[in-house]
């Protein structure tokens, strides 16, 4: 089987965390106070860390939750001057967890998140249109769990990830006057994941987690090539145009280590530090059946160099009780993308970025309602990418609002 070597585009998104395509909202308490991680309130820590389920003041609890992310990013030509923006559909990730505490010391719990994912959309004729034209990612975490307690005040949890995804990808392909797409919409892969949540006094909750990298293995992509087809006998598809492709596509390591204050009764601090292991991401690899559509040295290599490393990312959040009934938070915090200016890549624009974050929480008995927004201020960028010839400024600028809701009945 010839083997053809691709970008990450597999696996773009776009902004939702300037560290490429990772997509960090799962909790919308946890966004209004900028992504930290150590609130043990209601079974939307499951994601975060399975150990805080043992903290939930509940013998049962539900979540659940949706967001929208507005993104959009502008290219300019050094050059000629000309730009071109992406017309982005809203990006809709959502979540929902359960947990249950089966005994006083163990607790058992589920989460469905979408941790990666989002739509990227260039015009058809831009100048990058040979890398890329319009990509779309689902990836989906399905998280069993459990979590026992060690102490009054310390607990370890552990989930099992089986996560499932599809990718539907449009470039340019100039040489044969025409296009490629290629899609795959039964990726998938496994995982872990593996915590320990400390509450060593009525003041502090400590947060220390780790998620495994997920493979996701595409066994069954398609590649259809729309050009006229006389051509189709020398790129060496079927009479549909198509070729079948299998790839293995990884999804990042997070290591997250968060903390919370209560400085009054009414008043708590947050702080998060996250380290992503994006080094992985140097290439993927793509075995097609017969397409030969690479490079001069070898029409069966398509090889695109990212040079990624890994990001630390910090995050400072407050919560204040206005009432029993309400609470005011917000939140800073700031993104680093995983690759430097002369490695920038359209299929995923990232940038350095510092972001504000916001909400407001109502509690109607068991019942909670929160409210988040956040705004990104992207930093600029001025690359000259020599591994793919693509040079320019690119710009972006992204703002994101959820709605969940939790219900605790002890």
């Amino acid at each position: 089987m010839k083997k053809v070597l691709i970008s990450t585009a597999l696996l773009a998104g776009v902004l939702t965390q300037a560290g490429a395509f990772r997509v960090s909202l799962q909790g919308v308490k946890q966004l209004a106070m900028a992504h930290t991680s150590a609130h043990a309130g209601d079974a939307s820590v499951a994601f975060f860390n399975p150990a805080g389920m043992s903290f939930i003041p509940a013998k049962l609890s539900v979540a659940a939750g949706g967001f929208g992310a507005i993104t959009n990013v502008t290219y300019q030509n050094p050059t000629t001057m000309q730009s071109f923006d992406t017309d982005n559909p809203i990006g809709t990730p959502f979540y929902a967890a359960v947990a249950y505490k089966v005994m006083d010391n163990v607790s058992v719990g589920f989460s469905f998140t979408t941790p990666y994912g989002s739509t990227i959309q260039w015009p058809e004729d831009w100048e990058g249109r040979e890398i890329v034209q319009k990509l779309a990612l689902k990836a989906m975490y399905f998280q069993p769990m459990v979590s026992v307690k060690l102490a009054p005040w310390a607990s370890v949890g552990a989930s099992y990830i089986y996560a499932t995804g599809s990718v539907d990808w449009d470039k340019g392909l100039t040489l044969y006057n025409g296009t490629l797409n290629i899609k795959d919409e039964k990726a998938k892969g496994h995982g872990f994941g593996l915590g320990f949540y400390f509450q060593p006094d009525d003041k502090w909750d400590v947060s220390i987690a780790y998620r495994s990298p997920v493979n996701m293995k595409a066994e069954n992509g398609v590649a259809s090539f729309n050009v006229t087809p006389a051509l189709y006998p020398l790129i060496g598809i079927d009479a549909a145009g198509q070729d079948n492709f299998k790839a293995t596509l990884p999804l990042v390591e997070e290591y997250t280590i968060g903390a919370t204050f209560k400085v009054t009764p009414k008043w708590k601090l947050s702080a998060d530090m996250n380290y992503v292991g994006w080094e992985k991401y140097d290439r993927l690899t793509l075995d097609f059946e017969n397409a030969p559509i690479g490079n001069q040295a070898d029409p069966t290599v398509l090889t695109n160099i990212k040079d990624f490393h890994n990001t630390r990312n910090f995050r400072v959040g407050t919560e204040y009780m206005f009432t029993t009934k309400i609470a005011g938070r917000l939140g800073w915090y700031y993104d680093e993308s995983p690759y430097e200016d002369g490695n920038f890549i359209p299929e995923t624009p990232s940038f350095d970025a510092h972001a504000i974050t916001g909400g407001i929480g109502l509690k109607f008995g068991s019942l909670g309602v929160d409210l988040a927004a956040a705004k990104t201020f992207p930093k600029s960028r001025v690359f000259n990418n020599q591994n793919i010839n693509f040079a320019g400024q690119a710009k972006a600028n992204s703002f994101y609002f959820g709605l969940g809701v939790n219900y605790n009945i002890n």
